[in-house]
């Protein structure tokens, strides 16, 4: 629930120069629908043009609408799509262990991972697709997103610091290459962690305009991994939380608050490189142009905090509800008065300025995951924080916030993992985790 502990900026996709051909983003929207082989040519023409047009004005600097569903974003560059990409609105995240101990399997299912991954983000099938192969064998692809566009859907991977060392174990020669910066989080207080909704070898990070493709894009990993991998845990979200396009609206969470108003923008390059883009010059040559993830399943006690009073809601964020304004403050972007708030205010506690600057890039969503067995909500928000560093960016915001936050009364912390997230995939001859295997 961290909030204000970033920058304002603009948001668009920072390595553009670096990505796919136009030509290439063009065809993906068009592919699917080419499958299943429709008659309805001016739908596919439509969705096509969109896509298209979507891709050929993007210049790597500019700012992408979020709602633009149709729109490629390209899955090649210097760094990893999905981190500062203006943020989609559905999210299917999935923690995987690693089940081979054969470091060979393991770089094959990364490789073939990575072609799987480019293939969807342009709007294509996997492999040979989910129709027109042999009867007697299953399809390549699982199909449930035939027909449908892209949705800007990105694909990112993070490694766990279990990959790196298990049970005493280096499984895959790995130890030595484990960064310094990717730590094991420390026991926060008031956490009441779930084993199975922590930790991971291996995380997958989708996000989409429309939720089937980002499922679409996790199951189809998983099937490619089977025996190699297993799921640990997942996560569906929608209604992102923040945003990294200053020139939208703060979305609201769960709680009704806007909660994270001031984030790194995608077009804030100088801001990235200072704060969530990792250096050669931090120790591990291989995460250079790589960050860091730390993933927190945030529970709120939704029936508790609707029954607290306006005046006591507003007080513990430190904003008014409405316009989502600072406290004493008139416009949501307005700079905040921190002396004009409780000193137990959520805003007062993350902002910046109460933590030697700290800046974090935040990709949250909310979920709802039915009720638990007394007929409570379960749901909250699934926090997603990128960074150069957790030792000076989440830790020590996390460990403020965590005793005197006024918000701990009606939320928990119940689920958490960090993960070393590589550079992005160069081009077709590269592949997740390239550097890291091979040192390349």
């Amino acid at each position: 629930m961290a909030d204000e502990n970033t920058t304002e900026a603009g948001a668009p996709q920072q390595d553009g120069a670096d990505r796919d051909s136009t030509a290439e983003r063009a065809r993906g929207p068009v592919s699917r629908r080419a499958v299943i082989g429709w008659t309805g040519a001016g739908i596919a023409l439509g969705a096509a043009a969109a896509g298209g047009a979507a891709a050929a004005v993007r210049t790597g600097n500019d700012v992408q609408p979020a709602a633009s569903a149709g729109n490629v974003i390209a899955f090649h560059g210097t760094n990893q799509a999905g981190i500062t990409t203006p943020v989609q609105d559905r999210l299917h995240f999935a923690a995987f262990d690693v089940k081979t101990d054969d470091r060979a399997e393991l770089v094959a299912l990364l490789k073939e991972w990575t072609a799987a991954a480019a293939a969807m983000t342009a709007g294509k099938p996997v492999g040979a697709g989910a129709v027109g192969g042999l009867p007697e064998a299953p399809p390549d692809d699982t199909g449930e997103a035939l027909g449908l566009p892209s949705s800007r859907l990105t694909i990112t991977v993070g490694f766990g610091p279990t990959l790196f060392e298990k049970d005493g174990k280096d499984r895959f020669g790995l130890k030595a290459l484990r960064p310094t910066a990717l730590v094991d989080l420390p026991a926060f207080p008031h956490d009441n962690l779930d084993a199975t909704r922590s930790g991971g070898d291996i995380c997958v990070q989708a996000c989409a305009d429309d939720p089937q493709v980002a499922v679409h894009a996790i199951r189809n990993l998983a099937r490619i991994g089977f025996g190699k991998v297993a799921v640990r845990w997942s996560q569906l979200g929608f209604g992102k939380t923040s945003s990294t396009t200053p020139d939208e609206q703060t979305p609201r969470n769960l709680m009704g608050f806007k909660d994270g108003t001031h984030n790194v923008a995608g077009s804030d390059r100088a801001t990235q490189d200072e704060h969530v883009w990792a250096a050669t010059k931090d120790g591990a040559a291989w995460m250079a142009g790589g960050s860091y993830l730390v993933a927190r399943r945030i529970r709120m006690h939704i029936e508790t905090w609707d029954r607290t009073p306006l005046k006591e809601q507003e007080d513990i964020f430190g904003r008014n509800k409405g316009e989502g304004a600072p406290a004493g403050k008139q416009r949501e972007h307005d700079t905040p008065n921190l002396k004009a708030m409780l000193p137990t205010a959520h805003v007062r506690l993350a902002h910046p300025d109460s933590n030697s600057g700290v800046t974090i890039l935040r990709r949250g969503y909310s979920f709802t995951d039915g009720t638990d067995g007394l007929g409570r909500l379960d749901a909250g928000l699934f926090f997603l924080a990128y960074q150069r560093d957790v030792r000076s960016g989440f830790i020590p915001v996390q460990n403020r916030l965590a005793r005197t936050d006024a918000l701990n009364e009606y939320i928990q912390h119940v689920g958490s993992a960090h993960f070393a997230c590589p550079p992005g995939v160069r081009d077709s001859a590269d592949w997740w985790g390239r550097g890291l295997f091979e040192g390349k």
